[in-house]
């Protein structure tokens, strides 16, 4: 096959496609949102074979048997029914078409959880003091792993005893707790990072190979998974489940429900009840109203 010299010119943003990404930046959607959104309605176009804004709600409904017989998961529908529904509901103001698609409901799992001796375990058995920090970070101020790898020096706020935490999940800043055993930590791993020559000014507080780029959440996660599994821990561990376990541990410390809520910045407390089916210690130690009446015995 021979190469041609010029290239082929770049195909054109049909127009529903730029009025849809017009619509998503004017609501400031997120990056990754707006990918994911595009994503759902090109998976909807080759299906169709034709522009998705002369789809019929039968055509929909066929689209969604069709994923289910592929073998789609509950996540992977709903995900690409969120796309759809903010074309068809926004940017071409025909929601009806969507009547015969349905978002399939998914139990909420309960979360799995660490001991505080398994988190101790895990935590000294990181392979070195920037993931002994960040692991640390993630446990002892319960947060997600992107907003670990996100945090700047400047966010860890030593007076008032707060950990800044810029636009986590639902683009809401919020304030997490800092305790005085990880801020000797982090103070323990600047330390060494500046000997080091990793730390820039105002800088990434887990900066990369790089120190320009904070560490990928990838590499956090892969730093969990081996502390985990050198600390010879057999159940399934992810960088979420030491979030999970600051929360329910706070809750066997009988910390209200609503002061945890506002820590993970949950937006719906039904969210956060989650971990009292995990709090074992709470459920043990809670008195039965039974227990309250005293009912005579029966001989």
């Amino acid at each position: 096959m021979t190469h041609s010299h010029h290239t082929s010119p770049t195909p054109s943003v049909s127009p529903l496609r730029q009025r849809m990404i017009d619509d998503m930046r004017m609501r400031k959607l997120k990056l990754s949102t707006q990918r994911g959104y595009l994503r759902s309605v090109k998976r909807l176009a080759q299906f169709l074979g034709h522009s998705p804004h002369t789809a019929t709600a039968e055509e929909l409904r066929r689209f969604q048997l069709e994923l289910v017989n592929q073998g789609a998961t509950a996540t992977t529908i709903n995900g690409l029914l969120s796309g759809l529904h903010f074309l068809f509901d926004i940017t071409l103001n025909n929601p009806d078409v969507l009547r015969q698609m349905s978002t399939i409901y998914q139990p909420r799992k309960i979360p799995a959880v660490l001991s505080q001796q398994e988190v101790k375990q895990l935590l000294d058995a990181a392979v070195s003091l920037k993931y002994k920090a960040a692991l640390s970070t993630a446990y002892g101020a319960g947060l997600r792993a992107s907003e670990v790898t996100h945090l700047k020096v400047n966010d860890i706020n030593s007076h008032r005893m707060f950990i800044h935490v810029e636009q986590g999940k639902g683009d809401r800043d919020r304030q997490a707790m800092l305790s005085p055993v990880l801020l000797r930590l982090l103070r323990q791993w600047w330390c060494f990072g500046q000997r080091e020559n990793r730390m820039l000014k105002g800088g990434w507080l887990f900066p990369g190979q790089d120190p320009v780029n904070p560490i990928s959440t990838r590499q956090l996660r892969r730093a969990c998974r081996a502390a985990a599994t050198l600390a010879d821990i057999t159940k399934p561990v992810s960088l979420h489940t030491l979030r999970h376990s600051f929360a329910t541990h706070l809750l066997e410390q009988n910390v209200d429900i609503r002061v945890i809520q506002v820590l993970l910045g949950h937006k719906k407390l039904e969210t956060t009840a989650l971990y009292s089916q995990v709090a074992t210690n709470t459920l043990r130690d809670t008195q039965s109203p039974l227990d309250l009446l005293e009912l005579t015995t029966l001989t």
